[in-house]
């Protein structure tokens, strides 16, 4: 008589068991990736601490400067981004054929980015001056920028194989040779930018140098290791390199570029609160600078996760396998979430203390920038959670090559949610910094909460293959 209590017990136990270690793989994927992405955080606060040593107008040169940069940047992220769904899903489906082709395509589509928006770069000092920059910091950005000259690729290169040994579960090496990149750039920048250790001082233009040598190195130091070590040398990554492959490549920018368009809306929609901040005054942008610095620090912790949930819905759906499909993004979304409100519940306990790291304990000049910072990082502890989600939640859908209707849900979530909730609260609502908070916390859970349904919606189909189901 207790047999089918037995028999569902076992199930249960059975099914947690599979949880768990679905739960186990995502960890061990996600915390190298986090980790590598905190590496290159660090190499740009040493260049832009070094950098701040020359003076105020090199470093309002070098945020402009980056103005330029990003944008380019994130026009290249999307392809080889898109490297890992594709390689993924060809690693599950055990076709090592189709990873290196995955892999090619993708630095194919790094050269034919780069090249062009290197040369763009080179106008730098020309498009400062026609968007109203003067002419002296539009020079010193054109100097950091003809360093930066041609770093595009091999910074590009590096994170297209960095996603090709995540996408056959070993991201390790990609790691170590970031945290080997972390003190050679710093030594670096400081040899070129004062002249040390022999070195030409060069300023501005050594800081950029610096930058395109060290990514040459790693990206150098990535191929190397991907012809010498197992299990990356079986793929021959660069076998038949210069073979025409324009459908694969054609899927890859598909794919890729909905995930650039995407992240430059987020992009422009934070960058959009710096100018209302700077509407208010300058307490509310100092403040807005704090709390949104607190949470590009813990974003990293998704982000790993994000990676980690592309790869392994990816696999999945190579093995064709939609049950695994489901249990791996939702699996990644559920790790999120709890890593994220303890992380929240942190910053919420500590909310007095952290903007002090930020100003000084001897803050008494900026006490109503920190109690509005403080303000604003307990406002922030939901904006926290759901950035988390919605970036795994992307990273889930990417790995089901479902990158298109994403990009439409971040124009809705974050311009016309977050934006017009943001200006509307901040201006007419009267509440200032605040409302700006309480309106981009709006479009990022809502944008988290459209992906988290269609992620739910396309893997309920009997096939689980949503819109990879042509391939």
């Amino acid at each position: 008589m207790t047999l089918p209590g037995n028999i569902t017990a076992a199930a249960a136990a059975r099914a947690r068991a599979v949880w768990g270690a679905e739960i186990i793989e995502t960890v061990k994927l996600a915390w190298p990736m986090a980790l590598t992405q905190l590496g290159q955080i660090a190499m740009m606060t040493t260049d832009l601490a070094l950098i701040g040593r020359l003076g105020d107008a090199a470093i309002a040169a070098v945020g402009l400067a980056h103005l330029i940069l990003f944008v380019g940047f994130v026009l290249g992220m999307g392809p080889v981004s898109a490297i890992t769904p594709l390689a993924a899903q060809a690693f599950g489906a055990r076709e090592p054929r189709m990873v290196r082709r995955s892999l090619r395509v993708g630095l194919w589509a790094a050269l034919m980015l780069g090249i062009p928006v290197n040369v763009a770069q080179l106008w730098g000092e020309d498009i400062l001056i026609m968007a109203g920059q003067s002419s002296a910091t539009a020079a010193l950005a054109a100097r950091y920028l003809t360093g930066l000259a041609w770093s595009m690729i091999p910074a590009w290169c590096f994170i297209a194989v960095r996603n090709f040994m995540g996408a056959v579960n070993r991201p390790e090496p990609a790691l170590w040779v970031t945290i080997a990149a972390i003190p050679v750039n710093g030594m670096l920048a400081y040899a070129l930018i004062n002249g040390a250790f022999g070195a030409p001082r060069l300023d501005l233009l050594g800081a950029g140098l610096a930058t395109t040598f060290v990514n040459v190195a790693m990206c150098a130091a990535a191929i190397w290791i991907c012809y010498t070590c197992r299990p990356f040398k079986k793929y021959r990554m660069l076998g038949r390199f210069w073979r025409a492959d324009w459908e694969l490549l054609r899927e890859l920018i598909a794919i890729g570029l909905p995930i650039s368009g995407a992240l430059m809306l987020e992009w422009g929609l934070f960058s959009s609160g710096a100018l209302l901040m700077g509407w208010i005054g300058t307490t509310a942008l100092a403040a807005h600078q704090i709390a949104l610095q607190v949470a590009a620090i813990l974003f990293m912790i998704p982000f790993g996760i994000s990676l980690a949930a592309t790869v392994r819905v990816g696999q999945a759906l190579g093995r064709c396998d939609p049950i695994a499909v489901r249990r791996a993004g939702f699996g990644a979304i559920a790790l999120g979430a709890a890593l994220m409100v303890a992380m929240a519940l942190v910053v919420v306990a500590f909310r007095d203390l952290i903007p002090l790291l930020f100003l000084g304990h001897d803050a008494g000049g900026n006490v109503a920038a920190v109690r509005l910072a403080t303000t604003l990082l307990l406002i922030g502890a939901s904006f926290f959670v759901t950035d988390g989600v919605q970036t795994i939640a992307a990273g889930a859908l990417r790995g089901i090559n479902d990158t298109r209707v994403p990009m439409f849900f971040a124009a809705v979530s974050f311009w016309l949610i977050g934006f017009t909730c943001a200006y509307g609260l901040a201006f007419p609502g009267g509440l200032g910094a605040v409302g700006i908070w309480i309106g981009f916390s709006s479009g990022v859970a809502t944008f988290a909460a459209l992906l988290i349904s269609r992620f739910h919606a396309l893997t309920m189909s009997e096939d689980g293959r949503g819109r990879a189901k042509g391939r």
